[in-house]
């Protein structure tokens, strides 16, 4: 396919000769521009090593080459410097560059090109009509390497932009996995994915309410990882309280569990964390947000059911052979008389019975536990235990 510049245009109106006048002194109107470029532009002025030094090198003698074989050569194809300067384009984003750097660095090639080469035309006795338009393609040569190159930049650029969101989005499944063997890719896709690295996060476990809007994440910064579109969807941000500010009055149906801030190493257990927190309810949990640090005791008794469950097996074992109605009743005195170590008015002034009640449930909690209501290891682990329970009773949704 021939692609129609009107630099090319100009180029080929030009009389052949021309061209082959110049040719000899491509080597010369190259060194002088690569010599200017890298003393008057700072993104280039570094040595002419490694990949850098042969990209520059190559663009600069492509140009002056294909820009002199052009003169008086109107069917000849331009399609692989079209391909090589978008190819640059693309180069210079990956390197970091912008492209005030790669304009600059064509606009001064050229003024040194021709004025290398401007001698040799004027001394050839080449006529000042040819030599106008010869400038004149020259230019345009200029700006229309620069748009072409300008078209791999903004290319390149559109890419890595549609790129970021899966980095991201991979990078949050990284850290929230198992970020212990982890720490050189995570290292890796934070770089790729423009989101500085920080030594601390925390972990925000976010539920859908059956009416609920979409998730406000427009509100969310450019510092929060989220993944709102997993069957349990969550966020990490580095800074919990400003970055959840502005969603306190605008998550309609959402609920939202924040875990303690901790080291990345830490975050897949501050997921479970905030995972656990969100079967938290009752007027101790206000509002949408459930701020993990405030029930700290309350997420740690229900960490582990089984361990629960042992712990109640062991520490409560008298209570085995009793009627489930039975063990309600001195539960909840044990735990009382645990939790206050108070009489029998106290007691039943908290649970609501008379007095009377409470010592006769005292004397059968006597006769079950005997000398183990003395030591303070078994006391321990029966409010622990008795605690857990209370908690997973007042927290647990029903089953079915």
């Amino acid at each position: 396919m021939v692609v129609e510049y009107r630099s090319f245009r100009l180029l080929a109106s030009l009389p052949r000769a021309l061209g082959a006048g110049l040719r000899p002194h491509v080597g010369h109107a190259a060194a002088s521009m690569i010599q200017e470029v890298q003393r008057t532009v700072p993104a280039y002025g570094q040595p002419l090593k490694g990949v850098f030094g042969k990209v520059l090198v190559k663009s600069v003698e492509f140009a002056v080459q294909h820009c002199i074989d052009s003169m008086g050569e109107p069917a000849l194809g331009h399609e692989h410097w079209i391909e090589f300067y978008r190819g640059r384009g693309r180069i210079e984003f990956t390197e970091g560059r912008n492209l005030d750097a790669l304009q600059d660095s064509a606009t001064i090639g050229a003024r040194v090109a021709w004025r290398a080469m401007h001698p040799a035309v004027v001394a050839a006795g080449v006529d000042p009509a040819v030599i106008s338009v010869a400038a004149e393609a020259i230019f345009a040569y200029v700006d229309e390497l620069c748009a072409t190159a300008i078209e791999g930049y903004q290319q390149a650029q559109a890419e890595a932009e549609g790129a970021v969101p899966v980095r991201r989005r991979r990078l949050l499944e990284l850290i929230a996995g198992a970020p212990e063997g982890a720490a050189s890719s995570i290292a890796g896709l934070a770089g790729g994915a423009g989101w500085p690295l920080p030594e601390t996060a925390a972990m925000v476990a976010l539920e859908r309410g059956p009416d609920a809007a979409d998730f406000p994440a427009d509100l969310l910064g450019d510092g929060v990882l989220a993944d709102l579109d997993g069957p349990e969807p969550y966020l990490l941000t580095s800074d919990p309280d400003a970055d959840l500010a502005p969603l306190t009055a605008k998550l309609d149906g959402w609920r939202a569990a924040v875990s303690p801030t901790v080291p990345l190493v830490d975050a897949p257990a501050a997921l479970r964390t905030a995972r656990r927190a969100l079967l938290l309810s009752g007027p101790d949990v206000p509002g949408p947000i459930i701020w993990c640090r405030d029930h700290l005791a309350t997420l740690w008794l229900l960490a582990e059911d089984f361990l629960a469950a042992e712990l109640a097996r062991q520490s409560l074992d008298p209570f085995a052979s009793l009627s489930e109605k039975q063990r309600e009743r001195l539960s909840e005195t044990l735990l009382a008389w645990l939790e206050t170590r108070g009489g029998a008015p106290e007691i039943a002034q908290r649970l609501g019975v008379h007095p009377q009640t409470v010592r006769n449930r005292l004397r059968q909690l006597e006769e079950l536990f005997g000398e183990r209501l003395k030591d303070a290891d078994d006391r321990l682990g029966m409010q622990l235990a008795l605690r857990a329970q209370r908690l997973m009773r007042a927290h647990r949704p029903p089953e079915g």
